[in-house]
């Protein structure tokens, strides 16, 4: 466990399992192609300051996010792999904060690379890796604040100081990444610390120097979208912040110990590890640095237990301190060669992997989820033999294969996405059906859709953001209000006059997505000369010009 081979072994690993998989598979619906449209806008209007979905002003998220995903896309190209690119980027350098704390922690080469091996490896850390969403990104962003923090009060002199501007620097990132919780999260963890080490006249000394740093980090855009839109504010501090946390209508609401199954979850495919690993970390909690580990995990925790919205994805910031704990506590064993804990949790993996395996090949048997799909069974089965025999050496040499489940995970979580059955990928990613008729619909003057993330998909795709939208307001109920995006929304009484308006200029594209009886509706009001092609519950309709 040299220092010399652990980094190059993670970035070897970081480009097999979290970079080479992200062209492999379509955006998924709704959130993919959202981010993918929104980030994309202001590479075609310029418009990198007040974010826009399909043109119709969109201010759920400050712009931060999106300009990362802009970028990468503005570098690899308008494609799969850009628009991913700044998700796997963003947690593989959380990979690497989890290994460079860890060796500030402990100084020990083998509980480094085990600790930042075991958070690569968490499923759901791997599954969002490769996944365009903003989490990914204010994870890093809030994992860097807290990183900073512990190295700001584990130096002296300069160090010190310039740990204090990177938290500064991190909570401003997260901040124009996602809001006011990039702020809110550290100080959850610092100020019941400083508390406790009676180090609360430092917090008051050097905190200054990271709010001046966050400050000067996001205050040019945050004047900036004031001047351009300034209902900006208003709009995200109430509808993004306070509703959601405390609103009588809060979005995703979930019982307070909703969390709690998911951490235990999200810790797959470590999760016989959990209970000795917090029993050590609980016994050994008067140790400052364990103390600041669980404080790090558990105080965001409260936070998102008590706030009425959830999402799972919201407690992605607890699950670094979790890894360092594991780590920590599997190195342990591995130095007293007690692999007793490790053996079972390989057996239980194991168990999972069959379960999973004899289940698919039962149903497959039985009612086929694959229809003439070889390929894509072949690579679920290739992942899921892959995560078998991992954990399989795990559980019968565990001292000697302790790290084998890591692989089995990065290979499953890899491969999945690619062999998902048709029948799925027709009705989730609707951009590879879009990509399939691209020629006729480059041919059409304008475009119009009934759901707001084949409407993305497809405003991607043609790099044309003006879509019209048929009867589907959803999340942009707010921008469709202004005057001048109004004339954005095409309603059911209103379809038959803009089609024939819209025909006299050129052909017209549709994409409907037809889930029930009223797709059905919304599909008959429109005229029966089109092309029309199918897949899934996705319709295609091309409309030839007609004459004036």
């Amino acid at each position: 466990m040299s220092k010399r081979w652990a980094l190059p072994l993670l970035l070897v690993l970081f480009v097999l399992a979290y970079l080479l998989p992200l062209g492999t598979h379509g955006l998924w619906i709704p959130d993919e192609t959202r981010y993918a449209q929104i980030s994309q806008h202001m590479l075609l209007s310029g418009n990198w300051v007040s974010p826009h979905f399909m043109s119709v002003r969109y201010f759920e998220k400050p712009a931060a996010g999106y300009w990362m995903i802009a970028a990468s896309q503005a570098v690899f190209g308008q494609n799969l792999f850009g628009v991913r690119f700044a998700s796997a980027l963003s947690l593989g350098l959380s990979v690497l904060l989890c290994f460079l704390i860890a060796r500030r922690l402990w100084n020990d080469p083998r509980k480094s690379f085990a600790c930042a091996l075991l958070y690569m490896s968490f499923s759901v850390i791997a599954a969002q890796a490769g996944y365009a969403n903003l989490d990914p990104q204010f994870t890093f962003w809030v994992n860097l604040s807290v990183v900073g923090l512990w190295f700001a009060l584990d130096s002296v002199g300069r160090q010190r100081l310039f740990g204090w501007a990177v938290l500064g620097l991190a909570c401003g990132m997260g901040f124009m990444t996602k809001g006011f919780l990039a702020w809110l999260l550290p100080v959850l963890v610092a100020l019941p610390y400083m508390i406790w080490q009676k180090r609360w006249k430092e917090l008051l000394i050097y905190g200054p120097v990271a709010i001046v740093v966050a400050i000067a980090v996001s205050l040019p855009w945050v004047l900036a979208v004031h001047s351009q839109e300034p209902d900006y504010w208003r709009f995200f501090f109430w509808h993004e912040h306070i509703r959601r946390f405390a609103g009588d209508d809060a979005q995703h609401e979930e019982p307070w110990w909703y969390y709690l199954p998911l951490l235990v979850a999200f810790s797959m495919p470590w999760v016989a590890l959990l209970p000795s690993a917090l029993k050590q970390a609980w016994q050994t909690r008067r140790q400052a640095s364990i103390g600041f580990l669980l404080l790090w995990m558990v105080m965001p925790l409260v936070f998102f237990s008590i706030s009425k919205g959830k999402l799972p994805s919201y407690i992605l910031p607890c699950l670094l301190p979790l890894a360092l704990l594991l780590g920590h506590a599997l190195a342990d064993r591995l130095k007293l060669e007690q692999g007793r804990v490790l053996g079972i949790n390989g057996l239980l993996n194991l168990v999972l992997g069959l379960v999973v395996l004899i289940a698919l090949v039962y149903l497959q048997l039985k009612k086929p989820l694959y229809d003439h799909e070889l390929h894509n069974l072949v690579l679920v089965f290739i992942g899921l033999i892959g995560w078998i025999m991992a954990n399989l050496l795990q559980a019968f040499r565990p001292l000697q294969c302790w790290a084998a489940p890591a692989f089995g995970s990065l290979l499953l979580i890899g491969l999945i996405p690619a062999g998902l059955p048709n029948s799925v990928v027709a009705n989730k990613t609707p951009d590879q059906f879009i990509l399939h008729h691209m020629d006729e619909l480059s041919q059409t003057g304008k475009l119009l859709s009934n759901d707001l993330g084949a409407a993305s998909a497809l405003a991607w795709r043609m790099k044309h953001p003006d879509v019209f939208l048929y009867s589907s307001v959803g999340e942009l109920k707010y921008g469709l209000a202004y005057p001048d995006s109004a004339q954005q929304l095409v309603t059911v009484g209103q379809v038959e006059l803009w089609m024939q308006n819209a025909r006299r200029n050129g052909s017209v594209g549709v994409v409907m997505r037809v889930k029930g009886e009223q797709e059905l509706q919304e599909l008959d009001r429109l005229p029966k000369d089109g092309k029309r092609y199918e897949q899934g519950n996705l319709v295609i309709l091309i409309f030839p010009q007609v004459a004036p």
